[in-house]
């Protein structure tokens, strides 16, 4: 640079959201959970979007799966599992996602994240119990709590939603 020369202003990170609040049909049936705000956000380009179970190498559609034995801290100490409706371990897809996700983060300098809530990946502050059942227990999912362990702030679309409409 030239000694007088001004250095660019570092534009804000752009948000980590979950890829199927965007309308990317990544969901375990096939669907998405889009949401009008952060489409806008997308088409201006200050999301980036992203599944961790695709990223973990899950297929869309899939069947579901839940977190057994605790939440997504306990699946990162390897104290509880992710389990899906046919009985498959699916653990280390889990796990492989979240790491992958993480990267991301970490290459795109993310401050912040809006995931979906309740989902074993995206979870925050709610999952279900891993009956199959519909009940919720406090707790993140995976991604949500290894990114929270890094310091990202993580919220639920609908924390995001509450926060916007003030």
């Amino acid at each position: 640079m030239k000694p007088n020369s001004v250095k660019p202003a570092k534009p804000d990170s752009p948000l980590l959201v979950s890829a199927c609040l965007v309308g990317i049909p990544c969901r375990y049936a096939g669907g998405n959970c889009s949401n009008d705000q952060l489409q806008t956000l997308a088409a201006q380009g200050d999301v980036l979007p992203l599944c961790p179970e695709v990223l973990g190498g899950l297929p869309t559609p899939r069947p579901p799966a839940e977190i057994q034995g605790g939440d997504g801290d306990d699946v990162l100490e390897g104290q509880a599992g992710v389990v899906n409706t046919e009985g498959k371990d699916v653990t280390a897809e889990f796990l492989a996602g979240a790491q992958k996700a993480l990267r991301v983060a970490h290459r795109w300098d993310i401050k912040e994240a809006i995931l979906k809530a309740r989902s074993p990946s995206c979870g925050v502050g709610q999952i279900y119990d891993g009956s199959f059942s519909g009940r919720l227990v406090e707790g993140d999912g995976v991604t949500a709590a290894l990114l929270k362990r890094e310091g990202i702030i993580v919220k639920s679309e609908e924390e995001w939603e509450k926060r916007e409409a003030r």
